[in-house]
């Protein structure tokens, strides 16, 4: 997370003083104890992680946004699940899923887990990696959720067993480059991109989240190792007008409105 902001964590009630000054402890962060965030001196401290029945990322002060959390059970990532197209999505072509045929993926830049979600959710098994060790906590959080609600909710149990939170890491290039050739099936990347355009709509807790994690300036870093890594093909979520990866032109693009799905094959998938 940039150094120049400040970040602390407090408890929404005194039941979790305990596992919010456990999580400050291991983020080396101040606990302010049950300080509501809206009472929070932003200039001082303008985001806290909120430990309570969710893991939140709260701006603080009175006109702070909504807060940031990592929800696979409802909201909109539910609704994409029940209706958001299912194997006709961008993102399953661009993986290569296919009757019958559901690839391993390795998602190596997870972030808040929302495209892992949906290809575990189509029947991809998706093993995620994250570096920033404040969205690792709110993934951390939102797997433990979905592995409670996946108790009593059978089609939330089977895609809780395809999702899987690999161990923390300070970097995924070197993660990737440590792996032995074309072991994994496929890779999917979606480094966080600088925004350019001040008017995009991006909802204003996003803006906060985007303040927290910054850009991934070392992006193109990422392309070479999962290349070598991935036996299928690597996939790149990028937004629709900005350039290749590490300039690299890909075999395939899948593109939308708003982004684009580059894909760089190595060999064919079945099917």
């Amino acid at each position: 997370m940039p150094s120049t902001l400040q970040l602390a964590v407090t408890a929404a009630a005194s039941e979790f003083c305990a596992p919010a000054e456990a999580l400050a402890e291991r983020l080396a962060l101040s606990c302010l104890g049950e300080a509501p965030e809206k009472l929070i001196d932003s200039d001082a401290v303008p985001f806290v992680l909120k430990c309570g029945e969710r893991l939140q990322l709260c701006a603080t002060g009175r006109k702070a946004p909504g807060p940031v959390e990592v929800d696979f059970v409802t909201g909109a990532v539910a609704h994409r699940r029940k209706f958001g197209g299912g194997k006709g999505q961008q993102i399953a072509k661009a993986v290569g899923v296919r009757g019958g045929f559901y690839p391993q993926v390795l998602d190596a830049t997870a972030g808040l887990g929302r495209d892992a979600f949906v290809l575990a959710s189509l029947g991809c098994s998706v093993r995620m990696l994250e570096r920033n060790p404040v969205v690792y906590a709110l993934l951390e959080d939102g797997v433990r959720r979905l592995r409670e609600a996946a108790l009593s909710d059978p089609e939330l149990a089977s895609i809780a067993a395809r999702l899987h939170l690999e161990p923390a890491v300070t970097s995924a290039a070197s993660w990737l480059a440590a792996q032995g050739a074309e072991s994994i099936p496929v890779i999917y990347l979606d480094p966080m991109f600088p925004s350019r355009d001040k008017s995009a709509k991006v909802k204003k807790e996003m803006v906060a989240f985007h303040q927290i994690v910054g850009s991934d300036e070392d992006a193109d870093s990422l392309l070479p190792p999962a290349l070598a890594a991935c036996y299928y093909r690597t996939v790149v979520k990028r937004p629709r007008l900005a350039p290749h990866l590490n300039g690299a032109q890909p075999s395939l693009c899948f593109e939308g409105k708003s982004g684009r799905f580059d894909v760089y094959t190595r060999h064919g998938v079945p099917g």
